[in-house]
């Protein structure tokens, strides 16, 4: 067990200074968005979890509050305060002020470690107007306050904490880090619940046996949520596979070798997604890496070898690495020291070390082809599910690639319900998706065929949820799609063949409008993800209500604005106001839909976004898949907010 007296100032080296963040914050933290935001909040989450990982944290509380201020709390050792002599600043200083200022850079006090490159700190604390930093050690507390990253006072000895929180009593020992973003630099300085929810969930999983406290104090947000997780990284894929029915239990690896420590969970279900998160000391590498590679190779390899083993597997190019990732639930985690990374970008979306790849290929491989032959009636039922998967591969090829040459990129060749536009560049053009011939007929009338091309969609597309690709092609409202975008799908799958920047879901505003638009979301989400990711899909917005008094006509896109509309109108006494629910789009004629849905100068357009892929895809498992009690509950417990249009 390392020893608390051991972390002093000596272990704190110095590179450079803070200039360069203010000016140039999007290097440090990747964007001055929200996710930016976020960011900088992760960032001193993260230091408190490498107090943990160096064995001396068990709590990390964060607060937001109601003046803008987010507070981590932890207990751990406590930033050293000593003085140290070269800078003749306390240690405590340097690392709030320095870039490239902490215990990570060689001093020997974190061996593992998930800040930003250990320049976290030093950040948030240039990009916010106020950061007030508390240590608790040696039975004193010493605090600082900074405004942009320069020191307002010189570090001080209190009697007592500055800030209190509702029901929380300060821990004896560690770091308190209360800080405001600075909006001239941020495009917001809201912290959103949910997203930092997710950010401590995600760690709790990582790390376990460490406690998480978020409490948000904010008037009329007053919300408190707890995690510990013993069961780590297993816990969390069995929460992913959560309604997905799992095959068998969660298999689990970990091994160490030198100083790579690998642990891998892994369940199949009897979907055909593929969900496998890749992290790298506690941060989420959303691009995976050489970790994820080495995962991929070994478990393709591990199957085929026990599949020829017993005899299942002749032809020796039967299983490729996709048939082995069908209703693959999985996460492989690598804890490293902090020197040996090699990020892809400064905000870790990807792993660059090649030698981590073998490690952990050979780690995984070792781990299945033992769990295979000491659990048979598991490794069979895998064989079972891989094996079906490289049948459906085989036979849907085919049909794929004969519906993909009827795609091509001339107009003769695509389906014959689509009024494409007049436009070439993907970049200009527009893809209405459109519910019924009849709506689709006064859209065509409407546009402007210059750059807005439209497909009308016949009835209830297929429950791509449910439906293997081989189906899936067979049906003709979702194979007229897949021709009408022209990148394909599947493995033939080439994104910059897209024919539209800006795919839009037209349906009308009633139940079995908002079902077709989830049936077309579910296609989106789970076969072509990439257009979501890029932020090519939206949802059009046409009007509920036409609101007429006398020659004064106007649009209200919800009952707020309806009311609105009717308020303005009766300030003239005696005015008799008429009002008309649209339910569906066939009740406008081609101009008024132009008009009020598709003229971009006049059009609401919501865009899609995936902000929590972990939890959509949980969403659409449990309203879209096969299980039905959980679909059942969800439906019992919200059906008490539902709107009814009767």
């Amino acid at each position: 067990m390392p020893n608390a007296s051991d972390y002093t100032g000596q272990q704190i080296q110095v590179l450079e200074g803070l200039e360069p963040v203010r000016k140039r914050p999007g290097m440090y933290i990747g964007s001055t968005d929200v996710i930016g935001l976020h960011e900088a909040l992760r960032e001193i989450i993260d230091n408190a979890v490498d107090e943990a990982l160096a064995g001396f944290a068990k709590n990390v509380w964060i607060f937001l509050t109601e003046d803008g201020y987010a507070t981590v709390v932890d207990d751990g050792r406590g930033i050293p305060t000593d003085e140290m002599p070269q800078y003749k600043k306390s240690a405590l200083e340097i690392v709030m002020t320095k870039l490239h200022a902490g215990g990570k850079f060689g001093g020997g006090a974190y061996k593992i470690s998930g800040g930003l490159h250990g320049v976290g700190a030093a950040v948030v604390n240039a990009l916010s107007t106020d950061l007030w930093v508390e240590v608790r050690r040696g039975g004193k507390i010493y605090t600082q306050e900074y405004k942009i990253g320069i020191p307002k006072t010189k570090m001080e000895i209190e009697t007592k904490s500055r800030r209190e929180f509702p029901y929380f009593n300060f821990p004896k020992g560690g770091t308190t880090v209360s800080f405001k973003p600075d909006t001239t630099i941020f495009q917001t300085g809201e912290f959103d619940f949910e997203i930092v929810k997710k950010a401590i969930r995600e760690r709790a999983y990582l790390v376990p046996g460490l406690f998480f406290h978020l409490a948000d104090l904010r008037e009329g947000k007053q919300k408190e949520i707890n995690y510990y997780f013993e069961g780590g990284i297993k816990a969390l894929v069995e929460k992913i596979n959560e309604n997905k029915e799992p095959l068998h239990e969660t298999i689990f690896i970990a091994k160490q070798d030198k100083d790579v420590q690998v642990e891998v969970a892994l369940q199949y279900n009897g979907g055909y997604t593929e969900n496998v998160e890749s992290y790298v000391n506690v941060i989420n590498t959303i691009n995976g890496g050489t970790h994820l590679t080495g995962f991929r190779m070994a478990l393709t390899r591990a199957v085929n070898d026990y599949g020829k083993k017993i005899g299942s597997f002749k032809d020796e190019d039967a299983i490729v690495g996709d048939d082995t990732r069908e209703g693959l639930t999985a996460v492989v985690s690598v804890k490293m020291p902090q020197d040996m990374i090699q990020f892809e970008g400064q905000t870790k979306g990807k792993l660059g070390n090649s030698e981590i790849q073998p490690i952990v290929n050979q780690i995984v491989k070792e781990g299945l082809s033992t769990f295979f032959e000491e659990n048979p009636q598991v490794g069979r039922k895998i064989l079972e599910k891989v094996y079906l998967a490289a049948k459906a591969r085989l036979a849907a090829r085919a049909a794929k690639e004969a519906i993909l040459r009827k795609g091509a990129l001339e107009g003769s060749t695509l389906p014959g319900k689509l009024a494409d536009c007049q436009e070439k560049d993907p970049s200009i053009s527009e893809l209405y998706l459109v519910e019924g011939d009849s709506a689709g007929g006064s859209a065509k009338q409407g546009r402007d065929r210059k750059f807005q091309a439209i497909l009308p969609l016949k009835g209830k597309i297929l429950n791509t949820e449910r439906a293997r690709l081989d189906k899936m092609i067979e049906h003709e409202e979702i194979k007229n799609l897949i021709i009408a975008l022209g990148a394909g799908i599947g493995d033939t799958l080439k994104f910059e063949k897209l024919r539209y920047h800006r795919i839009i879901i037209m349906t009308d505003a009633d139940v079995d409008g908002e079902h077709i638009e989830t049936l077309i979301l579910t296609f989106f989400y789970r076969h072509l993800p990439d257009i979501l990711k890029n932020g090519f899909l939206y949802i059009a917005q046409p009007p509920l209500f036409k609101v007429v008094s006398g020659k004064d006509s106007r649009y209200a896109y919800s009952d707020e604005e309806r009311d609105q509309i009717i308020t303005e109108m009766k300030i003239t006494p005696n005015k008799i106001v008429t009002i008309q629910r649209y339910k569906g789009l066939g009740e406008m004629n081609p101009e008024q839909l132009w008009e009020t849905t598709m003229n971009p100068k006049n059009r609401i357009l919501k865009k899609v976004n995936i902000e929590d892929a972990e939890e959509a895809d949980a969403v659409f498992t449990m309203l879209m898949g096969d299980e039905v009690p959980p679909r059942k509950n969800f439906i019992q417990s919200n059906a008490v907010n539902a709107t009814l249009d009767i």
